[in-house]
């Protein structure tokens, strides 16, 4: 049966942790980076501690040192390396070399330029969010779908993703072969806290979509 990947981003308390244990993604995500979702490693930590171990922990960066995301990796607090910032190659090759780690490359899709740029970059997936001038993040907003085209590495789809619209983005990317999984953070949360009806909503519109796509 086909599988979408679903990653929620973005946890920071105990019962973060529990709502998304509730439903099993594939993915949780913490953020290292300058946000109101900022954790520190501590922190992170004892999240690590209370998922699932079959939920696999992703760290988000912005031009954070080498030598910090090393240390979370060898720690076990993530399994995966999200790359926001302006990141070079080499450091991207460096990291999975140091780690074993996968890296996933965040790009901010304003054009079809800026998905013609990435498509080299030493990555082992994509995750496509939305421009902003004034912000590494996405600000929880969708971007034109239509600019995603065939040629892409495997990527994740990000940016303003909701329970109510995730089944309608994911019929919109239908045709980018290499889509393998959506991300969301903001979409699954009321009053700036993630909220666990939201969550399970969210997750089971990814599940019935890929119900309905193996009846086709």
């Amino acid at each position: 049966m086909k599988h979408t990947a679903v990653k929620i981003c973005g946890l920071t308390r105990p019962e973060d942790a529990e709502a998304v244990n509730a439903v099993r993604p594939d993915y949780a995500g913490f953020v290292f980076a300058e946000s109101r979702r900022q954790v520190d490693a501590a922190a992170a930590a004892l999240l690590r501690e209370r998922l699932d171990p079959a939920i696999r922990t992703t760290g988000v960066f912005v031009n954070e040192s080498t030598e910090r995301i090393v240390e979370l990796c060898r720690r076990g607090i993530i399994g995966i390396i999200q790359l926001h910032g302006d990141e070079p190659e080499e450091t991207a090759r460096h990291l999975r070399e140091e780690t074993g780690c996968p890296v996933v490359r965040a790009v901010r899709v304003q054009n079809r330029d800026s998905l013609l740029a990435v498509r080299g970059y030493p990555c082992d997936a994509l995750l496509l969010d939305a421009w902003r001038n004034d912000s590494y993040g996405g600000g929880g907003v969708p971007f034109d779908w239509s600019l995603i085209g065939e040629g892409l590495p495997p990527f994740f789809l990000a940016g303003g993703l909701t329970p109510e619209n995730v089944a309608w983005a994911l019929d919109s990317c239908r045709t980018a072969g290499s889509l393998c999984g959506v991300d969301v953070s903001s979409g699954v949360e009321s009053d700036g806290r993630k909220d666990p009806d939201k969550i399970h909503r969210f997750v089971s519109a990814v599940r019935e979509w890929d119900r309905k796509e193996q009846l086709k």
